[in-house]
This record gives structure tokens, sequence and C-alpha cells, in this order.
């Protein structure tokens, strides 16, 4: 059990049955009255941001969590199946819990967070930004670069991306898997 003077970012807790991490946190000392803790939570299942704000001396529940890297082998009917590079242990992760499960392509490693308590798996990340090779798009034309048009394209994982005009087919592009962006091309 931790209490209110134990919160720091990043702290993850048990809150009503849910898992929260504390993304923000700012303890006030009022003039008149009790001090109190307000915080901002990020919900671990659903990724919404909720305030909330806790008296001073309250206990809370510490959920200790382990982030462990684990390499992506196939996917099957079960979800997402997953080696863990130290013991070589094999799971399956439903792709309802892969942060950018789009741009996730064979060999890939993720970071694999879990309860550490359960060993229950509770989200797995794949890598902020992934190069990734354009399967399809319409050609480019010499000098497209002036305005800021995109186009579509189709990438070797399936995902598709909105890209400058001057993408060609076969050539290794970028990609921010947080908000599926464009980010760059990478030269060969």
């Amino acid at each position: 059990m931790a209490t209110t003077a134990d919160i720091k970012n990043g702290m993850c807790i048990d809150l009503d049955g849910h898992f929260y991490f504390i993304s923000e946190f700012l303890h006030v000392k009022p003039g008149k009255g009790a001090a109190f803790v307000r915080t901002k939570l990020k919900s671990v299942t659903t990724g919404r941001v909720i305030d909330k704000t806790f008296n001073a001396g309250v206990k809370l529940e510490e959920v200790r969590i382990e982030r462990r890297p684990f390499q992506y082998l196939y996917q099957d009917d079960m979800g997402y199946v997953f080696m863990n590079q130290e013991t070589f242990d094999q799971i399956t992760i439903d792709k309802n819990v892969i942060t950018g499960v789009q741009f996730l392509k064979e060999a890939d490693v993720v970071d694999v967070v879990s309860h550490a308590d359960t060993e229950t798996v509770l989200y797995a990340e794949v890598p902020a930004k992934v190069q990734l090779k354009v399967t399809y798009t319409e050609p480019g034309l010499k000098g497209d670069t002036a305005t800021n048009a995109s186009k579509p394209a189709t990438l070797e994982t399936g995902a598709e991306v909105r890209v400058p005009l001057f993408i060609n087919e076969g050539e290794i592009i970028e990609i921010d898997t947080r908000t599926s962006e464009y980010t760059g091309r990478v030269k060969a």
C-alpha cells in the first residue's frame, strides 16, 4: 500500500478494480483546509485520461507492472503470438490491446506490459517509429514537392497511410505508429 505522499509520475495504481498510470500530479496545500493531491490518471485498458483528486494521506493500492521485450512471431485465430526474448516462452495477445498493430511485421520487437503478480498482459506497444516498405502507390512525379498534397500508399503490413506525392512504390518510409503519419523517407 502506498499513500498520496508516495505518488510519482509513471506509477500504476488500482482504482475501483481498474488500472491507471499517473501521468501528472500536484500536491496542493491551501491556506485554509486540508492538503490534497490533484492527479491525471490514464487508463491502462482504454487509454482515457481522467482527473482525480485525493485527500492527503489516503492509501492507494500500487500495482507492480513489468515491461519486457517480446518478438512478434505470427498471427493465428486466437490472436498475435509473441516470444519472450529472455525465456523463449510464447504468449498470445489479443489485437485490441496492441497499440499500432497495423504496423506490426514478423520479427518486430514490442514492449509487453504485464501485471507482475498475475502475469496478465495489460497492453503491448509497437515502437514509436517503424520503417516499412511501400508495396503500392500511384507513381510519383518529379517536382511534386512544392505543396503539402498527399496520396494513399499501402505498406508491406497491409496498412494504408497518406504519403507525399513524390514517394514511389518500393521505397522504405518511416511511420509514427502513434499517429499513423508519414515522418520521412529512409535512405538506402
